[in-house]
Formats: C-alpha cells, structure tokens, sequence
C-alpha cells in the first residue's frame, strides 16, 4: 500500500515526473499449472507436498518430462519463475531411484551455491533417502572436501574450482564421474565472451574424462532470456539442446520507470550524478517502508551509495541497511542474504553479484543506477523486485554516457526487443590450445581424436614439435611437465601472461588481483591508483619483464586514467564488402596493435574534475587480435585534416557504444582507434578490435550488423540535446562543428540503401 501511495506522489510531482522519460505498467498475471507426472518418485512427491507444492508450473512439467525423455533442456524464462524446480526435481528424482546416481552442478558464483544448496537441502531434507548435497569451492574446508569426492550424491561448485581442482585430479572423483547421471549449469546467459570460451572448453574437458569413466549425463541448463538460447546451450555442451521458454508462473504487477536526472550545464550537457539521484530516491523508498535494492556497476559505488543510504534514512533503520559485493567474507555475505530472504534488511545496495538467481524474497522496489549493459542484465536487475506476488517497480536512473542517454530516451529498445544473444568462440586458438594442454594433463590424447574442432590433430602436433606435448609409440599425445596447466590459465583472460599484483602494505606482501600485460600498461603504471574492493592502492613498481606490479594502500579522492598512443597494422583481410554509394568500404580481418601508454590524468571521484597528469615511461606493447573497420574515400566529405580527425575521433566514440549495446559486450571488450591515413592506401580509417589475444568474436560481428551499428551511433549522437558534442554523445572534443561532422560521417553509411554492394 506505501508503494501505491509513494507512485502515485510521484506521478503528481513535476519535480520527478519530467525527469521520466517513460512510465510502464505491467497487469499482474496468473500461473498456469500442470499435473506432477505419475513416475516422479513417490518420496519426491511427498516432499513437494511438505513444501506446499501440488502442482506445477507448466514450463516446469515441461522441462521434467524432457529431461524425463533423455534430452538435453535449456529453460529461458523469466526472474523468479521457479527454473530451480526444473532440474532438482529430475535430479532427486533420479537419486531415490538410485542411490549411486551423482549430479554436478555448476554455478558462475559463489552467492548462487550457497542460495541454491540452501533451497536444496530444504526440500531433499523432506525425503527418506539421505541425499549428500555439498558445496566444492574455495571456501570449503580442506578437512571437509574428501568427504565430499566420497559422499555427495550433488555437488555444486563453478567453472573455476571444475576447471583447476576437479579435473586435473579426477581420479579422487571416481564414485562422481563413473555415476555422472546430470550436469546443470545454472545462469547459462553468463557464459559470453572469453569467459564463455573458456568454460564451453572446460564442458569438453568434463565431457571427455565422463567418457573415459563410462558415464554420458544429460546437460539441464536455465538461463535468463537470451536471444539464441538453442546456440548458446549447443555452443556451451556441444550436444543439441531442447529450449522450454514459455513462463506459467505467475506475475505481480510491475511499474517500470526510465529517469534521466536533469540538465544542470546545458551548454555541455552535463546531467545531475544518478549515483545522488539514486542516492535521495533511495533513501525516500527505504523511508517509507519499501525494500529496496541498488545495482551499481563498480565496488566502490558500493560502499558510496550505501553509506550515502545509512546517512539518510531515519536512525532507526540504519542497521537493516547493507552493501553486498565480492571482497566480503563468505559469513558475512551468507547473513546479508539470510536477513533479505527474511525481510530483516530493507536496503541493499550490489554489484550485479546479486543480479542474478539467489532468492532474496519479495523486494518491491529495484534500482539501475546506470544502464547495466545488456537487456538481459537489465530484466535481471528489474525481476529482482516484486519476485513473488503484489506491486512492485523497477527504476532506471540513466547516467551521462551516449550509452544511457540512447538507452532512457528509448525505452522501447529494451522493453520491446528481444535480449541480446551470448556469443562465445571457444575455437579462439590461444583459449582452445590452453585447454588441450589441460585434456592432455588429465588424460593422453588418441591421435584421431576431436576436442570439438577439426583440426585437433594439427594443434596436437604442433604442441608436441614444441615440445609441450610428446607423442608415444602408440600414437597417443602426453603431457611431458611436472607442472598443472590449469594452475596457469585463468578463464576471465584469453592470454596467460599476466601480472600479478601484489600488495606491499602488510608486514608479509599479498597477491591481491591479476590483470593480463595489455591492460597493465594503462592500469598498474607507476603513480597509478589501484581500485581493489573497493580500497585505494598506489602503485609503486611496475616490473613487466616478470610480470609483477608493486602496490600500497593510500587514502586517495581520486583515480587515475591512461591514455594510449596506437599502431595498428592489418595482418590479414577476411573479408570485406562496400557501401553501396562507393565512398566507403568495410573490412574485418586479423591485426597487430602496438599500444604505448604516454599519460596519465587524476580524475576527482564524483565531481570528474581533472585534478593533473603525469608521464608514463613504459616499453611498447603488442595485440594481435581480430579487428573491424571502415575506410572512406579522402573526397567522401569536403574536410580538412582537422575535421577528419574530429569526425572519425567521434565517430569512434559513438560506434564503440552502438557496439556494446548491439554485440552484448562490456566497453572494455573492445577497443577504438582511428587513422587519417591509413599505411596502405592513404583513406581515413575507423578501426574497432577485440581487446583479447586471438579475438572473441566481436569484431566480426559488427562486420556483418555494420549499418544497425552505424544507425544506432548516429541515433545516439543526433538524439544527444547538446548543441556542438559532448561526452554524452562523441566523447570528448573542442571543435565547435564536431556534432555535425560526426553526422555526416555516419551518414554516409546509414544513408546508403544497403550498407554492403
């Protein structure tokens, strides 16, 4: 009732109701059901039973009886729908059949394990079969993980601890692999990118050893809604997937809210911080009575935005106030979780650690405070309130990037479009080589033998003629270290050559994080500041040649931000086509990027004021990617040298955003920059590469979406209020006719009838 109330104020009060640019109410809808079917084991239907549940929701009755079927089930539906049912029910099902079945579960985090074991042992503690279910990650004792290799019927862990601790060692998984009957790989959507190569390649490494112990399990894969849920599960198991995606659960009414804070430079377009107008929103939700959840996109908003909470709301609420994000202890995450389920927090503010699964009841109210990236995310974000039944809302608070900006002014882009799909590229060859020196450790590889690409066999061979590998009298391929490999390769990075980043603060030094070489140069230069859970850290000491930064905690207002001169030099063209008009043609192909880092400015938190700079002396680096771009004939526009270079600069801006946005990628995932005239042939170039060793997929992409990308960025900029470009639309630039120019450059693409001849 405070919620209606509260919503109904805020549609009265121009102060709030200008600032929205759309306003969207979705009915409440009803739950359709479906019959527990006659062979689901009579202890697990007195189990649902114990838990009140009689029925089913009907995209839950159908994923059991395909699962039922022997097929392999991927389940898209929405936030809060009941997809846990999907797979514990065929799982429990099997275990009380037979007491030696095993189950694998595999979680992208730590907060989702712990939530799911909990909902686990709550309905398996209803059965009279005793059924093991344990937790196998990094937090688990050392004391408590042989029991769990002996006795878990159910073992839920995450790619990483699978990749680096379970596979290496399979032999002490003997009773797990040899009865292997499902592996459920909950969250599928979050396997993209290079994270996603790599665990797609960790799924063969596990499809092999089940092999070799004579075990083929049924993959359940759940995810929130992407737009090729078939490809993404066929990519992530290499086995064909049937995809349920047709909801009966029911559904609260929801009131979604687009706010762009106001304009309080008009001249530069300069908007109020959302993280303030999420800070004075929240704090009146809170108030009033209404549980409230925050999503921000870095740690240190974390501990901002909450701080900001706990200052503002009346004192006797200040201590059901919290902040969740990594970098917690395991205990205190645990009870933060605990205290949202039972209703004891009413305001929390998370990194999207808590976007995706773990049940924390029947928030009525959520925040983005900045748009998270995807439209996936973003319904993630929004389905964490009102998860159950009654009124809830779901606000976005835009901030000042082009990105935003597109994203509040329309709506319809994310409410009305499907998600974006999760594109992985496990055959990048410096992932997938990594993961057959990996296979080849846990088990030799036969000569004609495939890990999900044809030319295993050339890979194998090359391994072995460098001596990674050696071939025996049989044929079979061996590992020939002492050394683990998976102990080297981590699966957030496509190269292994990483630093380490080690804190000097402590009597005894720390290793506190990783970056690889590439981003080193503009994150852990000397004078850097190091944001780390949220804690400041100079760095000392760069020493790249052993691949070591030298940190110190120090109490900083500011963080630092590198700029980078770039080389880039096309290796290969792949393929290329022309823009129909003929005054530009578009190319995709391999690249080397040679990257120096030159300076350095220190930005103030909050205000963004530029508060000095400083060189940076480091050697050259080296890329060697996949890459798109665009090059247009010198006479395609009447501009000078200047012009061109404040076009294509903007340009650039513009279609790195469009990108993230098309290609379902973070803006660090790629990378922008531009030549006047080009080594080759002396045309103005617009060039976008993968910021990963080998390339992840993106470039080629935008390739083949080159004109939505083009009309998207000319959308963004041409959309943007501000009179001659600023950082909301083109980045950065002094040029007074800027704006126009970046326009007219886009146009010549967008305005074609096709993009490609």
């Amino acid at each position: 009732m405070q919620l209606a109330m509260l919503l109904d104020e805020w549609r009265r009060t121009p102060a709030f109701s200008e600032q929205v640019t759309h306003w969207e109410i979705t009915p409440a809808r009803l739950a359709r059901y479906r019959d527990i079917p006659d062979w689901v084991h009579p202890q697990v239907r007195a189990a649902l039973a114990q838990k009140g549940i009689k029925q089913l929701y009907s995209h839950q009755q159908e994923a059991i009886e395909a699962v039922h079927e022997g097929q392999n089930v991927m389940v898209v539906t929405p936030t809060a729908s009941g997809k846990t049912l999907c797979y514990n029910l065929p799982v429990l099902d099997a275990i009380c059949k037979d007491e030696n079945a095993r189950a694998l579960y595999i979680f992208p985090t730590k907060a989702l394990s712990q939530d799911q074991v909990a909902e686990l042992h709550e309905l398996a503690g209803h059965l009279v079969t005793n059924v093991q279910s344990y937790t196998y990650d990094g937090d688990t004792p050392v004391h408590a993980r042989q029991k769990i290799r002996e006795a878990g019927h159910i073992v839920v862990t995450n790619p990483d601890m699978l990749h680096a601790a379970m596979l290496p060692h399979h032999t002490k998984w003997l009773r797990l692999f040899e009865n292997l009957k499902y592996v459920v790989i909950d969250e599928a959507h979050i396997y993209r990118g290079v994270f996603g190569s790599h665990v797609a390649n960790v799924i063969r490494r596990l499809s092999r050893i089940c092999t070799y112990y004579g075990s083929q399990p049924q993959f359940i894969l759940s995810s929130a809604t992407v737009a090729n849920p078939e490809e993404l599960g066929r990519e992530l198991t290499d086995r064909t997937v049937r995809v349920i995606s047709e909801s009966g659960a029911p559904q609260g009414e929801r009131h979604t809210i687009f706010y762009n804070p106001p304009i309080v430079q008009p001249q530069l377009g300069l908007r109020k911080s959302s993280l303030q107008e999420a800070r004075r929103l929240g704090v009146r939700l809170i108030t009033e009575g209404i549980s409230t959840i925050a999503f921000v996109k870095a740690r240190t908003q974390v501990e901002v935005l909450s701080s900001y909470w706990k200052q503002g709301v009346p004192e006797r609420l200040r201590h059901k106030v919290f902040g969740y994000r990594g970098g917690y202890l395991p205990t205190e995450r645990r009870s933060i979780e605990r205290g949202l389920r039972s209703g004891e927090i009413r305001g929390v503010v998370s990194t999207n650690a808590l976007e995706l699964g773990v049940d924390i009841g029947s928030l009525e109210a959520s925040i983005s405070v900045g748009y998270p990236g995807s439209i996936a995310s973003f319904r993630q974000q929004s389905g964490r309130a009102g998860r159950r039944h009654g009124l809830s809302v779901s606000l976005l608070i835009a901030n000042a990037s082009a990105l935003d900006q597109y994203i509040v002014n329309h709506p319809r882009t994310v409410l009305d479009s499907p998600p974006e799909a999760a594109r992985l590229y496990p055959e990048n060859l410096l992932i997938l080589a990594d993961h057959v020196k990996c296979a080849a450790y846990e088990l030799p590889f036969a000569a004609d033998e495939s890990f999900g690409v044809e030319t295993t066999s050339e890979l194998l061979e090359y391994l072995a003629q460098h001596r990674v590998l050696h071939q025996g009298s049989d044929g079979r391929y061996f590992w020939m270290s002492d050394a683990l490999p998976s102990h080297s390769i981590s699966l957030r990075s496509a190269a292994q050559d990483n630093v380490v980043i080690i804190d000097e603060t402590l009597p005894k030094p720390k290793v506190i994080g990783e970056t690889d070489r590439f981003s080193a140069l503009t994150t852990l230069h000397e004078e850097a500041i190091y944001l780390h859970q949220s804690k400041s850290y100079q760095v000392e000491r760069l020493d790249l040649e052993n691949g070591k930064a030298f940190v110190r905690a120090v109490e900083a207002d500011y963080y630092t931000d590198a700029e980078l001169a770039v080389r880039l030099q096309v290796l290969d063209v792949l393929e290329e086509a022309s823009v129909k008009s003929g005054v530009a043609v578009h190319r995709t192909g391999e690249v080397m990027v040679n990257a120096m880092a030159t300076l350095f400015k220190k930005i103030k938190f909050d205000t963004h004021e530029n508060l000095g700079w400083g060189k940076i002396h480091l050697p050259e680096a080296e890329l060697h990617s996949v890459g798109y771009w665009c090059q247009w004939r010198r006479d395609a526009l009447p501009f000078d040298n200047s012009q061109w270079e404040n076009a294509l600069l903007g340009a650039a801006y513009a279609l790195k955003q469009a990108t993230s946005l098309l290609c379902m990628c973070s803006l660090s995932d790629v990378h922008a920059t531009v030549q006047i005239r080009d080594v080759l042939d002396g045309m103005p170039t617009l060039y976008l590469y993968d910021a990963y060793p080998g390339g992840v997929g993106i470039s080629e992409r935008v390739f083949r979406v080159a004109k939505d990308v083009f009309d998207m960025a000319l959308q963004m900029v041409t959309d943007c209020p501000c009179e001659a470009g600023c950082p909301s639309c083109i980045g950065p630039q002094t040029e007074p006719a800027a704006k126009r120019h970046v326009q007219d450059l886009l146009r010549t693409v967008t305005s074609s009838e096709e993009v490609f001849a």
